[in-house]
């Protein structure tokens, strides 16, 4: 595959004794290809030479296209990836004067999240991508993975067989609402979990702080200085025989004590120590709340709120999460100036946080109205950002790129026809098995919105008319019974190899045509493009650009 660059990822052993997960069609997930993006649009700056990035298209493509920059270096990822719930979910849009209506059409993935895959299919699709989040983690980095009910106890055995069971760090429960009479024949679910696993065991962490609870609080008292305290116990969680001794005639928990004698002294000293009356009590340990940040961070979170209806951060997208529970995440787990990646985007929250912590990102998302409701949304925080005096650098520019032409292909239908009118297909339009014939060969067109890949020719060899193929063979053993062009928008390495093994027991001639190499020159038909804005009564096109201009423009790949 000459020109084309290939990134390989190390099979993580199997473990004898460990489970791992099967599924019907589970396939390897060992190595991907670059895939060019093209800049659509740009806001802002550069700051200290970085300027945040907003891929639109298949994050399977996205990752594979960041490899070749960003290998290694992504500091944290959050994901909340669609959960397989069998639901539709729909953006709701306010029509000013009509009231609010919902947005749906049946193309592609023009729904906001087309959450309705079968078990397997989801199951292959988070494992490929988590393999590929993997490799772009850094050393020190962390991933929190976000889901429900419906399969997290699938997406656990995945994230353990691909970062490793010792480098699980946490299932959060967070709870995301509060109580619904929706339930009638079970308990309601008011819980998402959050699982957080690191690349390796030297991660990066910064313990966060909630405030503490009234309940906690009453038990304060107050020395004789005014400062208030919190008596604790000193025994020792486990048993520690050599710190078992008296102290003032007062002996410790069975398990001893927390310190050795000589900081016991010196938190006597200091008039850290409380004495009990009776000589059978025990000795505590004034805790003073001055001195702490609070209580710290447990894996249960009932503090962070989800989004409620009139929120200034409310953007009507239908999956979107709190700012809150993202501050405590990207806090947690990335330094000051840290990279924060998030492939399932959505409305940008991830994004927006991170710009607001001074945090770098990248985000990416399949779908038209998460790039727009995202970049609406940055655009206000780095206003808000500039109007206000900052006393940490904040990273408030962003550029917006297509991966691999995904404006062209992400209607499979017409992108379809667009294969078909650029190559100068022949069309079969009763054909179950191909598009068409091209200078005597039999066409197949790939899916062309992503990769293709060994899993799509399976399609294709159900429907091959064998018969006709021992018929040849028989009639001209030395000749091709068939001559095939399989067409495609990338696909994996192996994938002419694959299929001229499957069908070896035939001569076939084989050619795969990969519209990004073997025809990056060729001309698509686009549209043309305008702005257009309602300026009182009247429609106003600002700008207006001709299809043939268009076309032209699409030929600067990389540079316009």
């Amino acid at each position: 595959m000459e020109g084309q660059m290939t990134f390989e990822f190390d099979k993580r052993p199997t473990i004898k004794g460990y489970p791992e997960l099967r599924w019907t069609g589970k396939r390897p997930y060992e190595s991907t290809q670059y895939y060019p993006a093209q800049l659509r649009e740009r806001y802002g700056e550069e700051t200290n030479g970085w300027i945040n990035k907003i891929f639109w298209g298949d994050n399977l493509q996205v990752m594979s296209h960041l490899l070749k920059e960003y290998r290694g270096k992504i500091d944290l990822i959050y994901i909340d990836p669609p959960f397989d719930s069998k639901a539709d979910y729909k953006k709701k849009i306010k029509m000013k004067n009509t009231g609010t209506a919902l947005s749906d059409t049946s193309t592609f993935e023009e729904k906001q999240y087309g959450d309705i895959w079968t078990n397997d299919e989801y199951l292959q699709f988070m494992y490929e991508r988590l393999v590929l989040l993997k490799e772009l983690l850094s050393d020190t980095g962390s991933i929190f993975l976000h889901c429900d009910d419906s399969r997290n106890f699938y997406l656990r055995c995945l994230l353990s067989e691909i970062f490793g069971e010792e480098n699980f760090r946490n299932e959060i429960i967070w709870k995301r609402s509060t109580a619904t009479g929706l339930a009638t024949k079970r308990c309601g679910t008011l819980h998402d979990t959050i699982y957080w696993y690191s690349k390796t065991e030297n991660y990066y962490f910064e313990m966060q702080y909630h405030e503490y609870e009234e309940d906690y609080l009453k038990r304060a008292r107050k020395d004789e200085n005014g400062r208030m305290y919190i008596p604790i116990p000193t025994g020792n969680p486990g048993p520690r025989p050599n710190l078992y001794y008296e102290y003032k005639g007062y002996l410790p928990h069975a398990n001893g004590y927390k310190w050795t004698r000589e900081k016991m002294e010196e938190l006597d000293r200091q008039g850290r120590l409380i004495f009990p009356e009776s000589p059978d009590g025990r000795i505590q340990y004034k805790q003073y709340l001055d001195e702490m940040k609070g209580t710290k961070l447990q894996d249960i979170w009932l503090d962070v709120y989800p989004v409620n209806p009139v929120a200034k951060e409310r953007n009507g997208y239908p999956t979107q999460k709190s700012e809150a529970l993202l501050e405590r995440i990207i806090k947690m787990c990335s330094p000051q100036n840290g990279l924060v990646l998030d492939c399932f985007m959505g409305s940008g929250t991830t994004q927006a946080v991170s710009m607001k912590l001074g945090r770098k990102f990248i985000g990416a998302d399949i779908n038209l109205g998460a790039i727009q409701t995202t970049t609406k949304r940055l655009i206000n925080v780095a206003n808000e950002l500039h109007s206000q005096l900052q006393d940490e650098i904040k990273y408030t520019g962003f550029e917006v790129y297509n991966v691999n032409n995904y404006d062209f292909f992400r209607n499979p239908v017409e992108a379809k026809d667009l294969v078909v009118q650029a190559l100068e297909i022949q069309p079969f339009s009763q054909s179950d098995v191909w598009d068409g014939e091209l200078d005597g060969r039999m066409v197949k067109i790939m899916p062309v919105n992503r990769i293709a890949t060994k899993a799509d020719l399976e399609e294709l060899k159900a429907n091959l008319p064998y018969k006709t193929y021992e018929k040849r063979k028989a009639e001209n053993p030395t000749q091709p019974v068939e001559r095939i062009t399989i067409v495609c928008m990338g696909h994996e390495p192996d994938l002419k190899a694959a299929l001229e093994q499957e069908l070896s027991e035939y001569k076939m001639d084989i050619e795969i045509v990969d519209i990004l190499r073997d025809k990056k020159d060729l001309q698509l038909k686009r549209e043309a493009e305008a702005e257009i804005v309602r300026e009182g009564n009247k429609l106003v096109i600002r700008s207006f650009y001709p299809m043939n201009l268009m076309q032209k423009l699409s030929l600067q790949r990389e540079y316009v």
